[in-house]
C-alpha cells in the first residue's frame, strides 16, 4: 500500500498510509495529512490514486508544492519521490514488497508515544522489556513502555508537540521537532537545544511525563 513518510530537518515525525482515492495535505485539522506549520496552507495539496497512478496537485497554496526540488501544479509520483511543503519533506513510498528490518535506517518509519485522548492504542505494554526505552508515568497510558529500537524515535502528538529521541554514539539525544511545548528533562527545558539523556531522567512534554530507562 502506498504511504507517505513525513520528516523535518531529517527527523521522521509520522507515516501515513494512502488508503483513500483522494487524500488531502494541509494545516487544517480535517486534512488526511495534517502539517501544523504556518508555511503550510490550510488546504495545501491533494494526492489522488486512479487506475494505479498516483498524482499530487497543488491547491493554490501560498508557498507552493515541490517534487524533487521543482515547483509543480500537478505531478505523477513514482517510488522514492520527495514532496516538499514548507520545511517539511514527504517521501512517497509506492508500497514495494521488500521489507526493511526494524531500525535498519535512520529514515525508517518510527512509532510515536500517543498523548492525551489518543494514548494507549498501539504501544506495547513493555512486560519484560529490555534495553533503552521510555515509560509513560501519567495519563491513560501510564505504565506503557516503548523500546528505542530505531535510530530515531518520535514521541508526542503531531499538531500539539513532537520531540525526537535519536541514538548517537554517546547515547540518546532528546530534541524538539515541532510544537509550542518545549520538552523538559528533570524540570529543565531544552531551550538550548538537544540534550543527552541519562537513565531515569524524567521527560515532560505537553503535560505528559515519561521516564527514560537505559538498562
Amino acid at each position: 500500500m502506498p504511504k507517505l513518510i513525513v520528516s523535518i530537518d531529517g527527523v521522521v515525525i509520522k507515516e501515513v498510509q494512502l488508503t483513500k482515492d483522494r487524500s488531502t495535505l494541509g494545516r487544517r485539522p480535517y486534512n488526511d495529512v495534517v502539517i501544523d506549520n504556518l508555511a503550510v496552507s490550510g488546504e495545501h495539496a491533494v494526492i489522488k490514486i486512479h487506475d494505479g497512478q498516483v498524482t499530487i496537485e497543488d491547491q493554490g497554496s501560498t508557498n507552493g508544492t515541490y517534487v524533487n526540488g521543482k515547483s509543480i501544479k500537478r505531478q505523477a509520483l513514482t517510488d522514492g519521490d520527495t514532496i516538499e511543503i514548507g520545511k517539511y519533506k514527504i517521501k512517497y513510498n509506492a508500497g514495494r514488497t521488500d521489507s526493511m528490518p526494524l531500525g535498519a535506517a535512520a529514515n525508517a518509519p518510527v512509532p510515536s508515544v500517543p498523548m492525551g485522548l489518543d494514548a494507549g492504542a498501539s504501544m506495547p505494554q513493555g512486560l519484560g522489556a529490555r534495553g533503552p526505552r521510555v515509560r509513560v508515568l501519567n495519563g491513560s497510558a501510564a505504565g506503557r513502555e516503548l523500546e528505542l529500537t530505531k535510530v530515531i524515535t518520535t514521541i508526542g502528538k503531531p499538531g500539539v508537540s513532537v520531540a525526537s529521541i535519536t541514538r548517537k554514539p554517546h547515547g540518546f539525544d532528546l530534541a524538539l521537532v515541532e510544537g509550542e511545548h518545549v520538552p523538559a528533562v528533570n524540570g529543565v527545558t531544552l531551550d538550548g537545544g538537544p540534550i543527552t539523556l541519562k537513565s531515569h531522567d524524567c521527560i515532560e512534554l505537553a503535560g505528559i511525563r515519561m521516564e527514560f530507562i537505559d538498562s
